[in-house]
């Protein structure tokens, strides 16, 4: 086979046309012929940030070491268990003196926020941004940040603390926030290419009926060159690749046609917010199956979200149900909302479960830390944190265990540690004392 009598393909081998490029998943003509089969794909590291805590009488498991039984907001990731491991007792003290501002600002930072209402804040470089600073440098996007709350607020937020420390979760130096994008069509063209002003992006947008189309003729070329098993995984990135645009055409052709203003849903995000949760998640998908990026954040919600959620019977704003003064039916509509995020964090990690990578799954060869800054949110408590890992073996992961410290630890040990087994070898960061056996 060409590729692999000659020379290898390039890992950053894309496709480009129009404006547009596109690059490829993992493919075995990506190794060299004396080493074919011992190829090891890059490591990736993702995290998702859930705002508010948790209920977390509904979150723990019950039993220690297998997960035999998960819990009732847990639940949902029952299939996937063997990826998957629970750890209580996870604090974050840089948190305190306790708020919603710095329950985000310290979940990546493990860095105490200046109590600033004004621009001269300060923080830390998160642990997102550390590694893209080493790793993130092989790929087209050393990291990607993303969220779902369009609008940002600005001035005071909480407690004296200035908004950005809520907004943000990744900071690329101790006075430098990076906006995460929540809108997909930016996401995707950020992604796959776009450039230009907003209208010179709707333009383009009328002028292509697909990014598909455009590198067609080098997919194809390509094509002849692969051998079967190559081929298959190229045309399931293509399908992935086109079914999300789809869906984001789809989504931008319901809002136009949508007679009712709407001033705070630009056009292409869903009304639906588990549809917008799923096109983010996707995007993430694509973006390390491609190689775009190996890191990536997301905020699922800002903290003090009065997000409702009436799709799943929960009408009352979020925030205002996580203070419920120990009301049963507070907590239990709370702890409503608690599932239904992991419920989308579980699909997508079946989706990377499901997508091969070099002989395993895109899983597999990656570690992605879901949670939050705040253990119990009726007292702002940073302690006894909820927080999962999801990731395979290849990266020196064990998964369907339930750890449980006797004491508390610094959530820091835990980035500390996902920085080392991605390559990244630090001897401290935030307010760490060691790593964690994960």
């Amino acid at each position: 086979m060409h590729f692999l009598t000659r020379r290898a393909l390039s890992r950053r081998t894309v496709l480009r046309g129009m404006g547009a490029s596109l690059s490829l998943p993992f493919l075995d003509a990506m190794v060299p012929a004396l080493r074919a089969g011992t190829a090891v794909p890059a490591k990736r590291l993702g995290f998702v940030f859930m705002p508010m805590g948790a209920d977390l009488s509904r979150w723990t498991p019950r039993s220690e070491g297998a997960l035999d039984k998960l819990s009732p907001i847990l639940d949902s990731l029952a299939p996937i268990r063997d990826h998957l491991a629970v750890y209580t007792n996870f604090e974050l003290q840089p948190a305190y003196p306790g708020s919603h501002a710095t329950s985000n600002s310290a979940f990546l930072s493990a860095a105490r926020a200046k109590l600033t209402e004004s621009t001269d804040y300060f923080l830390g470089t998160t642990v997102d941004q550390i590694a893209a600073k080493e790793i993130g440098q092989a790929t087209a996007l050393p990291s990607l940040e993303l969220a779902t709350d369009l609008t940002k607020t600005v001035g005071q937020c909480d407690n004296g603390y200035a908004c950005v420390y809520q907004n943000n979760l990744s900071w690329s130096s101790p006075t430098t926030p990076l906006p995460a994008e929540a809108h997909p069509r930016l996401v995707f063209e950020k992604l796959f290419g776009e450039g230009g002003s907003k209208a010179e992006r709707q333009a383009a947008l009328r002028r292509r009926a697909s990014l598909l189309d455009f590198v067609k003729e080098d997919m194809n070329r390509l094509k002849r060159e692969l051998g079967p098993a190559d081929r298959s995984r190229v045309d399931h990135y293509l399908d992935s690749v086109r079914e999300v645009e789809r869906r984001i055409q789809k989504a931008e052709t319901g809002v136009a046609e949508n007679p009712e203003p709407d001033l705070d849903r630009p056009m292409g995000v869903t009304a639906s917010y588990a549809d917008h949760v799923r096109l983010m998640f996707d995007l993430q998908l694509l973006a390390m199956q491609g190689d775009v990026t190996r890191i990536s954040t997301f905020q699922l919600a800002r903290e003090t979200s009065n997000r409702t959620y009436p799709e799943i019977g929960v009408p009352d704003p979020h925030h205002p149900l996580s203070h419920h003064g120990n009301d049963p039916a507070k907590i239990e509509r709370m702890s409503k909302i608690n599932a239904f995020h992991v419920s989308l964090f579980a699909e997508y990690l079946q989706k990377l479960a499901a997508t091969p990578e070099a002989g395993g799954s895109l899983l597999d060869h990656s570690l992605i830390l879901y949670g939050s800054g705040i253990g119990n949110p009726n007292v702002h408590d940073h302690t006894n944190l909820p927080i999962l890992l999801a990731g395979g073996k290849p990266t020196g992961f064990r998964g369907n265990r339930h750890v449980r410290f006797e004491e508390p630890v610094p959530l820091a040990n835990l980035h500390l540690t996902l920085l080392d087994r991605a390559g990244v070898k630090r001897e401290k960061f935030g307010d760490s004392d060691g790593m964690v056996a994960i």
